[in-house]
C-alpha cells in the first residue's frame, strides 16, 4: 500500500515537473501559472502547492539539473575543449530542459539566477583546473560560456537554419578550438603582440 502512494507520489511529481518546464518555456516565468501547470498535468493546483510551496520553489525544482561535467584529471588538457563541446552538445540533443531553461534565461530575471548558478556551480570549477591562472578561472568560464550558450540559442531556441544545419561533428570541429584557447591559452592582455614581439620597428635604422 506504501510503496503504491509512494510510486503515486513519484508519478504526480514527474508530471508536474514536466508541465511546469513545457509552461516556463512557453510562458516564461512571470505569465506561467500554478492553476494552468496544474491544468497541464491533470491534477489540482492544491497538489501543485503541497509538493513545492509556491511558483519559485516550483521553478527551481523544475530546473534542477546536474550538467554532468567531464572529469579533466586523467585527460590531457589540450583535448579539454573539444570534450567539453561534445559534451555540451550530446546534453542539448538528449535533454529539453536546457533548452527551456535558455528560453526562461533569455527572458526573465528569475530564469537568469538560475542559469548563473547553474553555470557557476558547473563551469567554474572545471575552468579553475585547466586554466592557468586560477584568478582568471571565472571570466574564462563566462568566455566558454558564450560559446556553448550562444551557439544553444542560435540552434534549438532562434532556429537559425544554417546553425540547425549543422552536424554535431561541425560543431565540435568549430567550436572546440576556440573553447579550448578560453581554457588554456595564456591571456592575450600579458602575451607578446605578436605583431610587434621580435619584429624590427618599420621605419627604423
Amino acid at each position: 500500500m506504501g510503496m503504491t502512494t509512494a510510486r503515486r507520489s513519484d508519478a504526480t511529481r514527474a508530471a508536474i515537473l514536466e508541465a511546469a518546464r513545457e509552461r516556463f518555456a512557453s510562458d516564461g516565468y512571470e505569465r506561467a501559472t500554478i492553476r494552468a501547470i496544474a491544468r497541464d498535468a491533470g491534477i489540482d493546483p492544491s497538489m501543485v502547492m503541497r509538493y513545492y510551496g509556491n511558483k519559485e520553489g516550483l521553478f527551481v525544482a523544475a530546473s534542477a539539473m546536474d550538467l554532468s561535467l567531464p572529469e579533466f584529471g586523467s585527460l590531457p588538457a589540450r583535448h579539454a575543449g573539444t570534450v567539453l563541446v561534445q559534451h555540451f552538445v550530446d546534453r542539448w540533443e538528449q535533454d529539453d530542459r536546457l533548452t527551456a531553461m535558455l528560453r526562461v534565461g533569455v527572458t526573465n530575471e528569475a530564469g537568469t539566477a538560475r542559469m548563473h548558478e547553474i553555470f557557476a556551480q558547473g563551469l567554474g570549477p572545471l575552468t579553475r583546473g585547466v586554466c592557468p591562472v586560477p584568478e582568471e578561472a571565472p571570466r574564462r568560464a563566462a568566455l566558454v560560456a558564450s560559446q556553448i550558450l550562444g551557439m544553444a540559442l542560435a540552434r534549438y531556441v532562434l532556429r537559425l537554419p544554417p546553425a540547425v544545419e549543422l552536424t554535431r561533428e561541425e560543431i565540435v570541429a568549430w567550436l572546440g578550438p576556440t573553447v579550448q584557447r578560453y581554457l588554456t591559452a595564456e591571456s592575450p592582455l600579458t602575451a607578446p603582440d605578436p605583431l610587434t614581439a621580435g619584429s624590427p620597428v618599420v621605419g627604423g635604422p
